[in-house]
């Protein structure tokens, strides 16, 4: 039912009516311009879910706590944000997902930090909500064209490495901190020569005291070119060139590019401007630009509270990188199947279709944006690897870091491990075989020939981290708005 506040209505949380000021439109129909968000809404006790729908709308576009004049100086129906659908979340009382529409002039031209500037920015504070989570978000390919997105994508990528047809293998450099850059590539070298395509470091190893960023890169690709020259393979080392200043950033950009490494590294936690800066940077100068997710749980893993991550999907595949850490489903990370689903399609597909069960609102078309590879890391191993290829497919960067570095016979067999798992999985899926099913049967077999696989699945057969999931969605079969 339609509900209308009256002219008059007050909350208990001192809450102008939103609603009468025109950001809540249930008759609304999006245009294709529009630009579309879903919200998790948790209004505050006595708050009717409408105006905490409507505050949303105004919080994050035009509004502020009471009319004001000045509205009459500029277009004001064009301007504001429109709340034009609301939905009880299912089996959750007291929660609502509020469908929100924004009109493309609202957002400067392929700007990372004004649509979020927007988006999420003072509206996450607003008293007269408890909680509000951004679940998913729909950009127009009108937007979508100012930005340029992924500088290699996939393709690219394969085609610049030389591998096709089945996963890439990496592994972090572990201890993450505390190694000296000379013992910093030994690790590498190791790790590259016993099979693994990348080596990388993680996201807080920058140029602390007992290792200076010159020194890693240095060591680093010495070792890179050592182990490319004995296998005869094109390998890589992920340089992590996040520093406190852009001016600090492309010195060490520059520094790997003159080093001749094919891949930087930035972390999530350096902003939005950074990172559509290295992405242009990257760009130019025919780089493959690795994204870590550092510091995204603190925000995207509760579900009533924060952004889910299959927006920063979206948001990073329109800033231009190309890789980005999504999730393993069954590592030691955060992961739901049908939500890791969700942020791979998000990534890797030119256009995905709303599909409730995997948390994607709304039809997405990519307007031809290259793909960015998801990266799988955390608590994975070489007994897993059936289900890493059932759940993420081959586009992907599985990277096993204490599962090459922790094997018991030294970091080049745990290499060597993990490569003949994954290119026995393959196999067996190239041969039609039920491989999901029969992948413990078929790594055991595999292991009769290879010692190095056989004392990794002895080491690791029983780890696994099988905690129920925080973040699953929320969803019926149809949804239907009683509002």
């Amino acid at each position: 039912m339609n509900h209308k506040p009256n002219g008059t209505e007050r909350y208990r949380a001192g809450v102008i009516p939103y609603a009468k000021m025109g950001y809540w439109e249930p008759d609304y129909i999006p245009k294709d311009t529009d630009v579309l968000a879903v919200f998790r809404v948790t209004p505050q006790d006595g708050v009717d879910p409408v105006e905490a729908a409507a505050a949303v709308a105004g919080e994050s576009s035009t509004a502020t706590w009471t009319v004001v004049w000045t509205d009459r100086l500029t277009a004001c129906d064009v301007y504001r944000a429109k709340a034009y659908r609301l939905d009880p979340v299912p089996n959750t009382p007291g929660q609502y997902f509020a469908y929100i529409a924004y009109d493309l002039d609202l957002f400067e031209e392929g700007s990372i930090p004004n649509l979020t500037a927007s988006i999420i920015g003072n509206v996450f504070g607003f008293k007269a909500i408890r909680a509000l989570r951004l679940e998913d978000m729909r950009i127009p390919v009108a937007y979508l064209k100012t930005f340029q997105g992924p500088a290699t994508g996939i393709v690219v990528e394969r085609e610049r490495l030389d591998k096709y047809g089945r996963p890439l293998l990496g592994a972090t450099v572990k201890p993450k901190l505390g190694l000296s850059g000379r013992n910093y590539g030994r690790v590498v070298y190791e790790a590259l020569r016993g099979g693994l395509d990348f080596t990388k470091d993680d996201e807080n190893i920058n140029s602390q005291p007992f290792m200076r960023w010159r020194e890693r890169f240095l060591c680093c690709m010495e070792a890179v070119n050592r182990a490319s020259a004995a296998t005869g393979e094109v390998k890589g080392h992920y340089l992590n060139v996040t520093a406190a200043t852009m001016e600090d950033m492309y010195e060490r950009a520059e520094c790997a590019r003159e080093l001749g490494s094919a891949i930087i590294m930035i972390d999530l936690v350096a902003g939005y401007t950074a990172i559509q800066s290295m992405a242009k940077w990257a760009r130019k100068n025919d780089m493959i630009l690795h994204l870590h997710r550092a510091g995204n749980s603190s925000y995207a893993r509760q579900k009533n509270h924060g952004i889910n991550f299959r927006v920063i999907c979206k948001w990073m595949r329109m800033a231009g990188v190309d890789h980005l850490h999504a999730g393993t489903v069954v590592g030691k990370l955060e992961g739901d199947p049908l939500t890791v689903k969700g942020f791979y399609d998000t990534l890797r597909e030119p256009r995905t279709p709303a599909r409730l069960e995997n948390g994607l609102f709304f039809d997405q078309d990519w307007a031809s944006l290259r793909m960015v590879m998801p990266v799988a890391s955390g608590g994975i191993h070489a007994g897993q690897t059936h289900q890493l290829l059932h759940y993420l497919g081959e586009d992907v960067v599985l990277q096993f870091g204490g599962g090459t570095i922790g094997h018991p016979q030294g970091i080049q067999a745990g290499a060597t491990a993990n490569r003949v798992a994954v290119e026995a999985m393959i196999q067996a899926r190239n041969e039609g075989r039920d491989f999901l099913k029969e992948g413990p049967e078929i790594l055991e077999r595999t292991a009769r020939w290879c010692s190095p696989l056989r004392a990794a699945l002895d080491t690791w057969k029983d780890v696994t981290f099988d905690y129920a999931s925080t973040d699953t969605v929320d969803y019926v079969a149809v949804a239907t708005s009683t509002y």
